[in-house]
């Protein structure tokens, strides 16, 4: 698939009023795409977690214009409040996909949505929003054009998402999804995610997250801002040759079942994406002590009881607590008595693999 594939083909069909509703996951990258080029194309491949509870549910009504004013023309509402202060990102991401949606022009947009954890606090909002606005635009398409494989639409869900946020493109499938081309991962591709497409060994089936929320607040720096630095940084190009190679390891891992390589990749990841913020410059950091005192209670837990609990971080405070299914009561047990008191308010959210999209 190149670009032009995506581009809408006219139809004479028409659909005067349509309203749709979807829910779409978070994600939380194993292996980290930190760094990219225009338009929304990573220097390196990544794989990522679909999560299940931490979603974003939007609803899109589209009301065809009575004067066909060729214009884009939408209304934003934020968990019941309007919200202005979104609407120029999501303008920007119209603008972006007019090419490949040009029916969007033709008619006014008002948009619902509201998540179900803390906006901009570092769990991949941007991802979920982006992926629930392509996944009501894709079904409009649908109607217009209902012909077309199921594939093509799933994929071009992805490509759309991905222009309004890169990691928006691993959050319409799960429960892994890679984006980004790699010589070892079939029919992967810089333009959309697509499902790991290999047997995952069983432990790494129905896998936990929890997500200890040391810092809900908005992120002192944006992820567009971070991945910009990577432009003039001193390490850039061995980081994005040191990610692929990574993946091609984790893929025979998430086959063969190595829990311990695992754990050992998945968390140099993560100190490898925040070592790229501590070495950009300007410089900055994202991580707070809370995160470092849980990071180093883990590694005590894991000393002491040989379990296979671990960590990863996205582009912000919060921690990503990942082990096995069934490890659940003991992990929860080790939170409850030992992390909570690092989290804000004693907030944390439980969650698992998720399957991607869904339509309510």
């Amino acid at each position: 698939m190149n670009t032009a594939d995506f581009i809408f083909q006219k139809t004479t069909k028409t659909v005067e009023k349509a309203t749709y509703t979807w829910q779409t996951p978070s994600n939380i990258a194993l292996v980290k795409y930190w760094g990219k080029s225009e338009p929304q194309l990573p220097k390196n491949a990544s794989i990522s977690f679909t999560l299940n509870n931490c979603h974003t549910t939007t609803t899109i009504e589209f009301e065809r214009k009575v004067n066909q004013e060729k214009s884009i023309s939408f209304e934003l509402f934020f968990e019941g409040k309007k919200k202005d202060e979104f609407k120029p990102k999501i303008a920007k991401f119209f603008e972006r996909i007019l090419e490949y949606c040009p029916y969007i022009s033709e008619y006014n947009m008002t948009i619902h949505s509201e998540n179900s954890f803390p906006h901009s606090s570092g769990i991949a909002s941007s991802a979920s929003g982006m992926a629930a606005i392509a996944m009501c635009l894709i079904s409009l398409e649908k109607e217009l054009t209902p012909n077309l494989p199921e594939d093509f639409y799933t994929q071009k869900a992805s490509f759309l998402a991905r222009l309004g946020s890169g990691s928006a493109s691993r959050s319409i499938e799960g429960p892994l999804v890679v984006w980004g081309k790699h010589p070892d991962i079939e029919g992967s591709s810089d333009l959309f995610g697509v499902k790991f497409p290999y047997k995952v060994h069983p432990v790494f089936e129905d896998y936990q997250d929890s997500i200890l929320l040391v810092d809900k607040g908005e992120k002192q720096v944006s992820s567009t801002v971070g991945h910009n630095l990577m432009y003039n940084h001193p390490y850039a190009e061995q980081r994005f040759k040191q990610a692929n190679e990574n993946l091609q390891k984790l893929s025979v891992i998430l086959q063969e079942g190595s829990i311990k390589d695992f754990i050992n990749l998945v968390e140099s990841e993560a100190l490898t994406l925040h070592a790229m913020m501590l070495t950009s410059n300007p410089y900055f950091i994202l991580m707070k002590p809370n995160t470092l005192e849980i990071i180093n209670k883990i590694w005590e837990f894991r000393a002491q009881t040989n379990s296979n609990i671990c960590f990863t971080l996205d582009a912000g405070a919060n921690v990503h607590v990942l082990y096995p299914k069934a490890e659940k009561q003991r992990v929860d047990d080790f939170i409850n008595t030992e992390l909570l008191k690092f989290c804000q308010k004693n907030h944390y959210i439980c969650d698992n693999t998720g399957v991607g999209a869904q339509a309510l």
